[in-house]
């Protein structure tokens, strides 16, 4: 396995979790369209006359983690902090797309090795179908459901100083966010200092 592959992996699973809840939950259609899930940089998600009902997921912080010494190495473990974003062009469907995805993330609190081995394989089905882009394809070779026994998803509180400024660093317009840390994410290959 390529130990990069662990941010880009965890990142694929969250959104895999979001986007097979609004699709079981049928929530596109009670919103009257579709609904996407995305994991682009806040700048580059369309907003005002073209901005469409969607979710993004960005990944916007990485942080150690302290670790249990194995083997008398301590391997390199993070936690990842990401920004759940809902945008839409009608009346509430922020709101709307904004509490499932807190559901379903409250829902989802914990994946077990299981979990994150299913997603990661819907993704190697994708690609076999020709519906996956090339960052995606790569992730076919991580093995993170063999490395962790699980994700675990907790709910941070950002103060409003904390979410004024990370949106003027993202230099996009505010919308309704809601933010979480995903942890242990070891990364094989690297000792910390």
């Amino acid at each position: 396995m390529e130990s990069a592959l662990a941010l880009a992996s965890v990142t694929a699973i969250l959104k895999d979790v979001l986007e097979n809840g609004l699709a079981s939950r049928a929530v596109t259609s009670a919103l009257g369209g579709d609904a996407a899930v995305s994991t682009l940089p806040p700048d580059r998600v369309k907003s005002g006359a073209e901005e469409r009902c969607q979710l993004n997921l960005f990944l916007y912080a990485v942080a150690p983690r302290q670790t249990l010494h194995l083997n008398g190495e301590r391997p390199l473990a993070v936690e990842l902090h990401y920004l759940v974003t809902a945008y839409g062009q009608q009346d509430l469907q922020a709101e709307v797309l904004l509490g499932h995805a807190l559901q379903l993330l409250h829902a989802n609190r914990v994946i077990t090795r299981d979990g994150i081995n299913a997603a990661l394989s819907g993704l190697s089905q994708r690609r076999q179908r020709g519906q996956t882009a090339a960052p995606l394809a790569a992730l076919e070779h991580s093995d993170l459901g063999r490395r962790v026994d699980r994700l675990e998803i907790e709910p941070t509180f950002l103060s409003a100083d904390d979410i004024s400024k990370l949106w003027s660093a993202f230099q996009a317009t505010y919308r309704p966010s809601a933010s979480y840390k995903v942890f242990t994410v070891p990364v094989e290959g690297a000792l910390a200092p």
